[in-house]
């Protein structure tokens, strides 16, 4: 679980800790671009990596086995000098407790990805200021990381790195690059943040509590019990869609998005009615996946 470490004098030089929160894999994919030196890429990979892993991005103190898995895929389609153009993939998953496996929280691309970079200048951040497009996109999926990370450990326990992410948004309000304005799409970097600290949609959040800590996090040593939660809170993400707030949550595609497939496994196990009644909820509330929710009575 997600927490401060304190560590007792006797202690310390036994267990390793690190300020970083990220464990995360770096891939830049350069196939598309034919014609030019390859190097390049394989020095902006490094210089990624070393940012999102060697970068503090809270002030808690993370055991090694507590920091946060990730992915982050970036596909390039253009290169000229040094501007680059391309998309940005984002994965991020979490332990079930007491089991091997993992479970997704995040899996978005993001297809507006534009941003110079000299190879072997520093990678620079600050969350007071839009110093470029790339070292911001990275911090603001960061933060997104994190925030959900929290929030599936603690209700509402993401809202500070939530906040520093709408921080990152605004101060990229009068850059040129697209993806963090409100009237460019309704999928983007500005929309994600407003979904998600928006009280209107809480109910999402509270969703990704329950699911995680009192649901999966059970099923271990209870399944039935956390099973039950787990259709429980789905309730949550259908009263969201019965009050139709906005004509598309960007957030509420994120995570069902995340989910699907894991929902169809969880109650492919249930009893009859428990399948019924979440068979029912998610082709109610997620109509465009009903044909994958139809495994769950077969």
């Amino acid at each position: 679980m997600r927490k401060l470490i304190v560590l007792t004098f006797g202690l310390l030089f036994s267990i390793t800790i690190f300020s970083q929160e990220l464990r995360c894999n770096i891939q830049v994919n350069s196939s598309q671009i034919q014609g030019t030196n390859k190097q390049v890429f394989q020095t902006l990979q490094t210089a990624i990596y070393e940012f999102m892993n060697n970068t503090a991005w809270t002030n808690h103190v993370y055991a090694n086995e507590e920091r946060i898995e990730c992915n982050i895929m970036i596909t390039l389609q253009d290169h000229s000098g040094d501007e680059f153009t391309g998309s940005i993939q984002v994965q991020s998953r979490r332990p079930v407790f007491n089991t091997s496996y993992n479970t997704t929280v995040l899996n978005y691309k993001d297809d507006n990805l534009k941003f110079n970079y000299v190879e072997f200048e520093p990678l620079e951040f600050s969350l007071n200021e839009h110093r470029s497009n790339l070292t911001s996109v990275l911090a603001y999926y960061a933060y997104v990381i994190i925030g959900l990370d929290y929030d599936t450990f603690s209700l509402m326990g993401g809202t500070e790195f939530f906040q520093k992410a709408e921080r990152i948004v605004n101060n990229a309000q009068n850059a040129p690059e697209s993806g963090w304005k409100a009237f460019e799409s309704r999928r983007n970097r500005y929309w994600l943040i407003e979904n998600i600290l928006n009280d209107r949609y809480k109910g999402i959040r509270e969703f990704l509590y329950r699911y995680h800590r009192l649901g999966l996090d059970v099923m271990e040593s209870k399944e039935a019990q956390g099973r039950a939660v787990i259709a429980e809170s789905l309730e949550l993400l259908q009263k969201i869609y019965r009050q139709k707030p906005d004509p598309y949550l960007f957030f509420y595609d994120l995570i069902l998005n995340a989910k699907s497939d894991e929902l169809v496994n969880v109650f492919s196990e249930s009893f009859m009615a428990e399948a019924d009644r979440a068979y029912n909820i998610l082709v109610e509330i997620d109509p465009t996946r009903s044909d994958k929710y139809k495994k769950i009575k077969q």
